[in-house]
């Protein structure tokens, strides 16, 4: 008997789809004719350089931000996403790089806030604790219900994150860069939850600067470049060189070949050092290390474990507790320590958060490429700022540092976070400093940015300058650091060389396993 050929059936609905999305803002086009198509029951990746429109495709779609034209469909039906509570009701959800999170709530009045349940707050408070028990053991996400959100580490505040967004119901979850703050072992776990998430039926969109991330847990990937859609692929059908490539349109280093460091005179020692914070709390406890000219030391840990307060103690924002700093044969104590003075003995800053201490987004770019630096004979005269003088010196540094736009007068915030950065980076190195502090040198930056920083830093460590790296990117650590000390708690819990340092044993540490066990 002759077998019958059966049609296939209909193709189901793009789970989201985004056609003809067009967004500017003043002078800049951040989105471009941009047209996406996610499958349902996929994960979703979405990468691009600083300034490609990534994340204002995503605010789009979660409704953070208007579209000036273009249309956007959840499962097949044309919506308006006004704001992001009409997102959540066409089950569109998203998890932000920076948590939204109250750090004196516990977990679950966290995830109930906004949507109580009624005016009986008990009542709604139990019923949300039996939905959310259900949820974590569907998807694998165990987190202490009525602990205090800020007693608890960023590996559970994103999966708290996550679970406010199914709590309200999410069917698609789009993630803005979430491994950022994590441990490897935080990032591996968050990777199991997505694809237990996948396996549900739910769909992620994903949004990361880590191409081996998108290779390991992603079925497709869009590339954004300039605002536009550049490639869709299926992530089975390429390799990260290729999508490094397709991000900035040229072939990219995604290692670098560098030679040993030749380590010199100590530049920077630290003695016992202590830090507090802003509520009295020791952040800093007692710490000692020397940086010396011509190396890179590293120090990796997870974020809030002392890192911030040490390298504001030692840029003179914060005043230390106790200890000293030696800067080339010559001790400070706390109460000598100040940002002005600092700078006058050769020591740059590059701060870990460029718009709430690196930068004032609202002044023009030549007027940030001079912040602290403003008193100096170059560009200030006897009663007023240089200002020929200014625009010129930012023009020429955006140009060697690949800064884009290339426009001093254009307002800070109009650039991309990876210009931004470049902004800074380019005004600490050009003063030539003998010693220079680098938090998170590549947060939020692309691939192409991070080459170029990379390179920059490298350079002058081979110019005999003392850097002292810290950053929660174990991969950046390994690239530039030649020794590497690990934080946790506000203590050093480790020290070893790059040729004895791998992602297990540092994350291991980074987590407060001891080095031993480690």
């Amino acid at each position: 008997m002759a077998s019958i050929a059966t049609a296939p059936g209909p193709t189901p609905p793009a789970a989201i789809e985004a056609v003809g999305i067009n967004k500017r803002f003043g002078p800049v086009q951040a989105n471009r004719d941009v047209t996406l198509s996610v499958a349902k029951g996929t994960i979703h990746g979405i990468i691009g350089e600083n300034g490609a429109g990534k994340s204002t495709l995503m605010s789009i779609l979660y409704g953070y931000y208007q579209a000036d034209s273009g249309t956007i469909r959840v499962n097949g039906r044309e919506v308006r996403m006004a704001d992001s509570a009409e997102a959540l009701s066409h089950g569109v959800g998203m998890v932000h790089q920076h948590f939204m999170l109250v750090d004196t709530f516990t977990a679950l009045e966290n995830i109930v806030l906004g949507v109580e349940g009624g005016a009986l707050l008990a009542a709604g408070l139990a019923a949300a604790r039996t939905r959310l028990e259900a949820l974590q053991r569907d998807y694998q996400l165990d987190v202490p219900l009525d602990t205090v959100v800020g007693d608890l580490p960023v590996g559970l505040r994103q999966r708290i994150e996550i679970l406010k967004a199914l709590f309200r119901g999410a069917d698609i979850l789009i993630l803005d860069e979430p491994t950022g703050v994590l441990t490897p072992q935080e990032a591996d776990h968050l990777f199991r939850i997505l694809r237990s998430l996948k396996a549900e039926g739910k769909t992620v969109i994903l949004i990361t600067h880590k191409l081996r991330e998108i290779m390991d847990v992603t079925d497709a990937v869009t590339v954004m470049r300039q605002g536009t859609v550049v490639a869709e692929v299926r992530t089975a059908e390429t390799n990260r060189e290729a999508l490094a490539e397709l991000m900035v349109g040229r072939k990219v280093a995604t290692s670098h070949t560098r030679g040993a460091a030749a380590p010199g005179a100590a530049f920077l020692t630290v003695s016992d050092l202590a830090v507090r914070d802003d509520l009295g709390v020791e952040r800093v406890k007692g710490i000692s290390f020397t940086v010396r000219a011509g190396e890179i030391v590293g120090i990796a840990g997870v974020s809030g474990n002392g890192q911030s307060e040490l390298l504001e103690a030692l840029s003179g924002i914060r005043v230390p507790s106790r200890g000293t700093i030696t800067l080339r044969g010559t001790t400070l104590t706390p109460a000598a320590l100040d940002a002005r003075r600092l700078r006058e003995a050769k020591v740059a800053h590059v701060p870990e958060d460029r718009q709430r201490m690196g930068l004032i987004t609202a002044f023009d770019a030549d007027e940030s490429a001079i912040l602290g630096y403003h008193r100096s004979s170059a560009v200030s005269g006897a009663a007023l700022l240089k200002r020929s003088t200014i625009v010129e010196r930012c023009r020429d540094a955006m140009q060697r540092f690949d800064v884009r736009p290339s426009n001093p007068r254009l307002r800070t915030s109009l650039f991309s976070g990876g210009n931004q950065q470049k902004i800074v980076l380019a005004r600490e190195i050009d003063q030539d400093p003998d010693v220079l502090l680098v938090g998170q040198p590549t947060r939020g930056v692309d691939i192409g940015a991070i080459e170029f920083i990379h390179r920059r830093l490298l350079a002058l460590r081979d110019a005999g300058k003392a850097i002292l790296l810290v950053s929660v990117e174990l991969e950046e650590i390994l690239a530039l650091a030649d020794r590497i000390l690990v934080m946790f708690d506000g203590h050093l819990v480790g020290e070893m060389d790059r040729s004895a340092a791998t992602e297990r044993r540092l994350g291991l540490m980074m987590a407060g396993i001891a080095e031993e066990a480690a």
